[in-house]
């Protein structure tokens, strides 16, 4: 067998989160017979697996908080600057429900101008977009209703698209052009910028006539009447983008969070603004900090483990943000992201955390309960992999030390 130091020479082909901990990352600690109170038994065992050989050609940033104790339980290169991958979702996340509450919606909009006379509408239609990434056929089906509803079974004029809630960037700054991106548009169906193509054909499909057919964006008159919206509730995007770390809902969050300052349109400018001042509120320097998405897939995003498990405390004093937050984490052998991972373990049940993953990059920040019945607090970033799974054997090995018994 090999051993723990070995790990990083394995010639292993990476996955995605979902795998499994390496099978080459043993448990070296295993005889350990060091017996040390609370904590200084977990800081031991941490601090003997930061010797691994395996940073000597990769780095690691760690910091594990005691919530109860309100105290520091272990740190390495805490304050080190790092590419967070998906973990940049849980700074989205907090930043969203500290500055939105747990009561917003995410809207869509079916408005009209003009006049019904003889079941025709003489006048325009918009559709009304507000970035809401689960929009879909049942909610397109009660656009085309609310018409019907009117009686109306002409329309003379134009369908307008206003996706004036935020700016035209299709793509978020920073994100590699080989991916595979979804466009960032407020006005989708089915996560697919297609929205007014499909409205096309499902006002023809419920025999309603529109002249010309005629498609164009435009943004909504003041003077419109408005006669359904569409909504979700900000639990049920958290709730796909923590577990399935869904990067469409992530980014749909940014924007929330950007056109909740009042400028217009939206912009990841904005967005940045307010997870500035959260930094600050916190205690700690933005300027320090590189923000560029809310999902993480940017290459420009830099930030801390130090400052990700500041904002993990935050969002744990706070509990209008941690009950919306803490339901919605992958949680270790059970769902999401972690169902298949730390299973077995004194981890598997308790561990509830946001995975990330991109190339290089393996990173883990969340909360578990420590064999004292304390909350602790985490946040491990792996950067330099050849092989993800290192990261992530290396994060579960952590992950069970902090749940263990000493």
């Amino acid at each position: 067998m090999p051993t723990y130091a070995q790990v990083e020479l394995e010639n292993i082909e990476d996955d995605d989160d979902s795998n499994v901990a390496d099978s080459a990352m043993v448990d070296t600690l295993q005889n350990d017979s060091v017996a040390l109170p609370w904590p200084k038994g977990i800081q031991h065992k941490l601090s003997r697996l930061t010797n691994s050989v395996m940073f000597k050609t990769s780095q690691l940033g760690m910091m594990v908080y005691d919530l109860d104790a309100d105290s520091t339980i272990f740190c390495f290169n805490e304050k080190q600057l790092m590419r967070p991958a998906s973990t940049m979702k849980l700074i989205t996340a907090i930043t969203a429900i500290d500055k939105l509450g747990g009561d917003y919606q995410f809207k869509t909009e079916l408005c009209y101008t003009g006049k019904v006379e003889n079941h025709t509408l003489k006048g325009n239609i918009y559709c009304v977009g507000g970035f809401d990434p689960r929009f879909n056929s049942d909610d397109l089906n009660a656009f085309v209703e609310a018409i019907q509803k009117m009686g109306v079974d002409t329309i003379i004029g134009t369908l307008y698209a206003d996706k004036s809630m935020k700016d035209d960037k299709q793509f978020g700054e920073g994100w590699c052009w080989d991916d595979d991106n979804y466009v960032l548009s407020p006005l989708i169906i089915s996560r697919k910028d297609i929205f007014m193509g499909r409205f096309l054909e499902e006002l023809q499909k419920h025999k309603i006539v529109v002249n010309d057919a005629t498609i164009d964006d435009g943004r909504r008159p003041a003077d419109a009447y408005c006669i359904v919206n569409r909504f979700h509730t900000i639990d049920q995007i958290l709730m796909r983008m923590l577990k399935e770390s869904d990067n469409l809902y992530a980014e749909a969050m940014y924007y929330q969070i950007a056109a909740s300052t009042g400028n217009h349109p939206a912009s990841a400018k904005s967005a940045r603004a307010v997870e500035r001042r959260l930094v600050e509120k916190i205690g700690l320097i933005p300027s320090q900090y590189k923000f560029a998405d809310g999902s993480g897939l940017s290459l420009y995003n830099y930030v801390s483990p130090e400052l990700e498990v500041k904002m993990l405390r935050y969002a744990y004093k706070n509990d209008n943000i941690y009950n919306h937050l803490n339901q919605a984490l992958p949680i270790a052998g059970v769902d999401g992201t972690l169902k298949k991972r730390m299973k077995g373990s004194f981890a598997s049940g308790n561990v509830r955390a946001k995975t990330g993953t991109v190339t290089g990059i393996s990173s883990l920040a969340g909360y578990c309960k420590s064999s004292n019945g304390h909350t602790l607090c985490f946040s491990i970033i792996n950067q330099g992999l050849i092989h993800g799974r290192n990261g992530r054997a290396f994060q579960d090995r952590v992950c069970t030390v902090l749940c263990s018994p000493n």
